[in-house]
């Protein structure tokens, strides 16, 4: 069984990410969503728990999809889920750089592939830190969030 993992905080869960989950699935049996767990403080972050059922619910009716919590390190949780491949989304030159690194050493250390996807153009400018701002001064972000079909 081919698996991959997509790895990240999700606070929120955009757009963009549910179009790389949706570009990613065609290459694999399993895709599993790894939801960055409680470790991690930042300001007015939702638990983990709460993180992971906004996913899983939007994922509910597509059996290949699982969504689970992780700690540490995405090559050990690639590991644990019996996955060679992890999947990144990159929107800029700044994130291709930062992810090929990334990439590099995961495939030194674990011999993990890393599958890059680029962001559809439409998508490039939208990031959680930014839905955050924008919710921050009373923005709607609904077109910003994926909705189930």
């Amino acid at each position: 069984m081919r698996t991959g993992i997509f790895v990240g905080s999700f606070n929120p869960f955009t757009v963009g990410h549910d179009s790389i989950v949706t570009r990613a699935l065609p290459l694999f049996d399993r895709l599993v969503i790894g939801v960055v767990g409680d470790q991690v403080h930042k300001p007015d972050m939702p638990s983990a728990e709460e993180r992971i059922k906004t996913i899983a619910d939007l994922y509910s009716e597509e059996p290949r999809i699982e969504v689970k919590p992780y700690y540490g390190l995405a090559v050990d949780f690639a590991k644990a889920e019996n996955a060679h491949f992890i999947v990144k989304g990159v929107r800029s030159v700044k994130d291709f750089e930062y992810e090929r690194e990334q990439a590099d050493v995961n495939r030194q250390i674990a011999g993990i592939e890393t599958i890059l996807l680029f962001a559809e153009p439409q998508l490039s400018s939208i990031s959680s830190s930014m839905v955050r701002e924008l919710q921050h001064f009373g923005v709607d972000v609904s077109p910003f969030l994926p909705h189930k079909l």
